[in-house]
């Protein structure tokens, strides 16, 4: 299968109760976007704080925010129409993040791009904001709280400074058996390190010009005066300290009954997991890109280059992740000097399971694929299970 002709753009889901800071947080993406063109999508009709734009009022209504980001207010009905516009070559966007209403089922949100046709998205996660402060109390106003939680890829606990740390702890143990597997991490005025939802865009062509400042960095640089923590890279440093990043490479191929089976128990806290991997006798002629967050998995099989040495490298991203467990467990799947032929072709499809469904004539990929049994439920081949 060729690979998709253009690259597919992660969308990633940030939902939160009213006052749980997600607006906050997505302000903070925006302000602190290093060059990636972020589109939005807001189902709240709250006020995004940039360029003095005010989204309230404006469904279906696309604005540019004058730094290379776009933002639509949208109803839920009107999600796949916007995708459309905010995913053409023309809008040159490198990440989409959709704010949910504060009363909105995220995991219906989830649904919707799971099972979406649109060949240029792909699924990017499910962020639950929650507020410290409040959390006793906003769990008693919605018990449906709890459920949310549950199908969280990632939950931000933020505000951790309005709470002492005995509490903070407490909260922190709280949230993360409400939430399984997720990873969770702490959070001061919704300011989270970027690079922990999406990878950061490389510019070849210039676009984004370093040394002149603009008026993004005008921002960051009010933000750090506000906060007093920014020293050099010191801010950015902070927020890198809330996760822990993990890098394995192998020049052997890995087995791949061993590899899904690593998958499939990974441990709590891990994020994502980005990479190629080289399945070997599996398949000779490809490498496969390797997509998870979360729950989510999927490969993309892609030709190997003429003389490209053959290597299986992968970034794990998550908190309070064990990053020599990580290592060894990989190490654990790689492939015996002789495999079995037969045997590694039928351990192959336990690997395409998770490749997108082929591309329709003018589509530039497949449906967005499947999430993982880990955790709660079983395989499912375009939703999240309850």
């Amino acid at each position: 299968m060729p690979p998709p002709r253009t690259p597919q753009i992660p969308v990633v889901v940030l939902a939160g109760f009213l006052g749980s800071g997600k607006t906050t947080l997505l302000n903070h993406l925006l302000r602190n976007r290093a060059g990636t063109r972020i589109g939005v999508i807001v189902n709240d009709f709250g006020a995004i704080e940039i360029d003095a734009m005010t989204v309230s009022g404006q469904v279906g209504s696309t604005v540019s925010l004058g730094n290379g980001c776009l933002c639509c207010a949208v109803d839920a009905s009107e999600l796949d129409t916007f995708l459309e516009t905010l995913t053409r070559p023309s809008a040159r966007l490198d990440v989409i993040v959709i704010e949910a209403s504060g009363l909105a089922e995220p995991q219906e949100l989830v649904r919707m791009l799971l099972a979406s046709d649109n060949p240029h998205i792909l699924y990017g996660g499910l962020v639950e904001v929650v507020d410290a402060a409040e959390f006793d109390a906003t769990r008693q106003r919605h018990p449906e709280l709890d459920r949310h939680l549950a199908v969280a890829d990632l939950v931000v606990l933020n505000k951790t400074d309005r709470v002492e740390e005995d509490e903070r702890e407490r909260l922190r143990a709280t949230v993360a058996e409400l939430s399984g597997p997720a990873a969770v991490i702490s959070a001061e005025h919704g300011r989270i390190d970027p690079e922990l939802l999406f990878d950061p865009a490389l510019r070849p062509d210039g676009e984004e010009m370093a040394g002149q400042l603009s008026f993004e960095d005008l921002l960051r640089q009010e933000e750090c005066d506000e906060h007093e923590e920014c020293d050099g890279h010191g801010h950015a440093d902070h927020l890198h300290a809330a996760y822990e990043s993990v890098d394995f490479t192998a020049d052997v191929p890995m087995d791949p009954r061993r590899f899904m089976a690593f998958l499939d128990s990974r441990p709590e806290g891990l994020y994502r997991i980005k990479g190629f991997v080289d399945f070997g006798a599996g398949d000779g002629d490809n490498s496969y890109a390797l997509h998870a967050v979360g729950r989510f998995l999927r490969f993309a099989p892609r030709p190997w280059a003429r003389g490209e040495q053959r290597l299986t490298q992968l970034v794990m991203i998550g908190a309070g992740i064990d990053a020599d467990a990580l290592t060894a467990g990989l190490a654990a799947c790689r492939a015996e000097p002789e495999p079995d032929a037969a045997d590694t072709e039928r351990a192959m499809w336990g690997v395409l399971r998770y490749v997108p469904e082929p591309a329709r004539d003018g589509d530039a990929g497949g449906r967005c694929s499947r999430r993982t049994g880990r955790g709660r439920g079983g395989v499912a081949s375009s939703g999240r299970g309850a």
